[in-house]
């Protein structure tokens, strides 16, 4: 049996990644769950699951949630709090799977470490890769961990890529990957509208169910975005490589172009249970739990390319991939900020964009190259993001 750390666990991915666990005992043991602030969804998980550890965000969270085990059938389990637990759960001896599921800039420590001790990574938390980019592929490279994709477009690359692969290296025989989107909520919405959609409106995805900020990023196209920098780091392609294609029905998750004319497609119902379970079966293939695609009820497929105009974060993310050095973990940063102003109501929509376009103008593609400076980039740029947000306002 396979020991696995789940970090995230009470989010959508971890949800999944338990029901995928519990379909098969024999194969996995949960040995750490963590949480940020669902304790009463956290404290259920832990009754069924029975993990060793359980991490949540603050001392006193910890407290209270230790009272409630103490009282339960599972008063064995020991309960951690705060960033260095995330990491200590993280790189236990007996874990040898981490579903990194953690979501922004918060899941980048606990998941670099496990790269750097050489676990199986399942990466979920999109914004580790894309901060730390060459430093976390350099980890997993040194130390041997296994790097497997969760995002279903980067799980489904995977899949369509040749026998052998390890993600990092050049496919030498596949010359594009087709990134597919939904297109988020508003697609069709008039764009003179756009500025007027509340948070409500924002999350409210049309195939997916997801977290709210992962849900506006999908809104702006920022989570494709997000993407395409992980598709550049995980595939080794220059992002004039991958060409981000709006699919609304979700049944394609990416594609890839071969030299000879061939174009591979990895295809299924839109549920994460699929790339959740192909991952923690790799190589090797077991039951998700996720319904057969009826392709007969699918009837027919759209492919869109994407409006810019419409969809200005997906264009930042091209600009900041290709500046490098620090600048995706400016961008990612500064949409972090915008993000949460605009799920509290102090921003437009529309603002969002203008935040990190605005911040990302502060900034010049310094290296990266150490976590240092990584993280201070980060601070730095949600201090102007902030700051560009008190402008908006005033």
């Amino acid at each position: 049996m396979k020991g696995i750390c789940i970090l995230g666990a009470t989010g959508s991915i971890g949800v999944s990644t338990l029901d995928v666990v519990a379909r098969h005992p024999d194969q996995y043991r949960v040995i750490a769950l963590t949480a940020n602030g669902n304790i009463d969804a956290l404290y259920e998980q832990c009754v069924t699951h029975h993990p060793e550890y359980a991490v949540v965000a603050t001392e006193s969270k910890a407290e209270e949630f230790k009272q409630r085990i103490a009282a339960s059938t599972v008063a064995d389990i020991k309960v951690l709090a705060g960033a260095e637990a995330l990491t200590q759960v993280a790189t236990l001896e007996n874990v040898d799977a981490v579903m990194a599921a953690i979501v922004g800039a918060a899941g980048l420590l606990p998941t670099l470490a496990a790269a750097k001790a050489g676990k199986t990574v399942l990466l979920a938390n999109k914004e580790a890769l894309v901060m730390s980019g060459q430093i976390f592929m350099q980890a997993v490279s040194d130390s041997g961990a296994v790097l497997l994709p969760i995002d279903s477009e980067h799980n489904a690359i995977f899949q369509c890529m040749p026998s052998g692969y390890t993600p990092g290296h050049t496919a030498k025989q596949a010359r594009r990957i087709l990134l597919t989107a939904s297109g988020g909520p508003f697609r069709k919405s008039p764009l003179e509208t756009l500025a007027d959609m509340t948070p409500d409106q924002a999350v409210a995805h049309p195939k997916w169910d997801m977290g709210r900020k992962i849900s506006v990023d999908s809104a702006t196209m920022m989570n494709k975005g997000l993407e395409l920098i992980e598709a550049c780091l995980l595939f080794n392609m220059d992002p004039d490589q991958i060409q981000v294609v709006i699919h609304p029905q979700s049944i394609i998750h990416s594609m890839v172009d071969y030299v000879d004319g061939s174009v591979l497609a990895q295809m299924g119902n839109p549920d994460m249970r699929t790339p959740i379970a192909h991952a923690m079966a790799w190589p090797e293939r077991f039951d998700s739990g996720v319904t057969p695609l009826d392709i007969f009820e699918v009837g027919h497929m759209d492919f869109e390319r994407p409006d810019l105009q419409r969809f200005p974060c997906l264009r930042l993310a091209y600009e900041a991939i290709k500046a490098g050095g620090i600048m995706p973990t400016v961008l990612n940063a500064a949409n972090e900020i915008a993000v949460e102003a605009f799920l509290n109501e102090d921003v437009k929509f529309t603002d969002i964009a203008i935040i990190i376009e605005r911040s990302m103008a502060q900034f010049k593609p310094d290296n990266a190259d150490s976590l240092e400076l990584v993280l201070q980039a980060d601070r730095q740029a949600r201090a102007v993001a902030k700051t560009v947000i008190g402008r908006l306002a005033a």
